[in-house]
């Protein structure tokens, strides 16, 4: 190929230099910054971190207080959210992208997903409240809170699980049909597996979401003291062997501990706070640790 005898000269050139210039000012920012908070909360956290901080319940003498009824009841409220919100999730996005007629009906339906992916978390909780707590008279409890969290989540599951399913190669449905595969064996046996690395980040992204939210546990009326642990009744010596009334058991989680004591003005409280903010985000990344490890585990097999 020859060479034109002139130079081009792109009108954007100076565009094209000064946006990646841009996007790591931001970036590095947006890096200092996070740097900066943790290291504050590290300096004045680290320090309350020990076992009997971990092992305590709450207490109005700050030496005395712990979190582990929090911790506890976050563990609750995330499990439950799993149960909830995955299955629903996953086969909502199944439906709307491998079932559903493509009509205005659907469309209404998908622009209202797309539209509850961004509502306020504070809108959720409230719709808990007169739905969960009031309506079907679940109370403060951890079936509650988990529902209201999982209605919070659920949209963001369904957007991220359908990108996955839309990502997934057409002709590996075809081919599959060709072998005489209806289209739910093939959907079970192929478009799941091809599209589980992209659910599973969707999944990542719901739960890093729902286990730092505190306004929904607000306005349901989540405990701040706790001196039990959420769910301890769940196995009995009589069958049945599982007793699922500790789902209506009242709890307090991590974020509800955290703005309690935030709101105390004794420095020693502000202190405990930072301490737990140091749990939950341990918390954070242990969760989000595993489904990158099962994330990367599936895209190897895919291979």
């Amino acid at each position: 190929m020859s060479k034109l005898p002139f130079r081009v000269r792109s009108p954007y050139r100076v565009e094209e230099r000064l946006f990646p210039l841009l996007g790591f000012a931001v970036i590095f920012s947006s890096g200092l910054m996070f740097c900066v908070l943790l290291t504050d909360i590290v300096r004045d956290g680290l320090p309350r971190l020990d076992w009997q901080f971990l092992t305590s319940f709450p207490s109005r003498k700050p030496q005395k207080a712990g979190i582990l009824a929090a911790i506890v009841g976050t563990l609750w409220v995330m499990g439950l959210i799993g149960l909830i919100a995955i299955p629903l999730g996953i086969c909502a996005a199944t439906y709307l992208e491998e079932y559903a007629p493509r009509n205005k009906w659907m469309n209404a339906i998908e622009l209202n997903i797309a539209n509850l992916a961004g509502v306020p978390s504070i809108i959720y909780g409230l719709l808990g409240l007169a739905l969960f707590v009031r309506t079907l008279h679940l109370g403060r409890s951890l079936i509650a809170g988990a529902m209201t969290l999982s209605l919070l989540v659920i949209p963001i599951i369904i957007l991220s699980s359908r990108e996955a399913l839309r990502a997934v190669p057409q002709s590996i449905r075809e081919a599959s049909y060709a072998l005489g595969a209806s289209r739910w064996e093939t959907i079970r046996d192929q478009v799941w597996p091809a599209a589980l690395p992209g659910i599973l980040t969707g999944i990542i992204l719901a739960l890093s979401r729902a286990i730092g939210e505190t306004a929904p546990l607000v306005a349901i009326g989540a405990l701040t003291y706790v001196n039990f642990l959420p769910g301890s009744d769940l196995f009995s010596a009589q069958f049945p062997w599982f007793n699922l009334k500790c789902l209506l058991d009242p709890f307090s989680a991590l974020p509800i501990q955290i703005f309690n004591w935030l709101s105390r003005p004794q420095k020693a409280f502000l202190t405990n706070a930072a301490a737990a903010i140091l749990v939950l985000l341990a918390l954070t990344f242990i969760m989000n640790s595993m489904a990158i490890v099962l994330r990367n585990r599936a895209r190897k097999s895919m291979r």
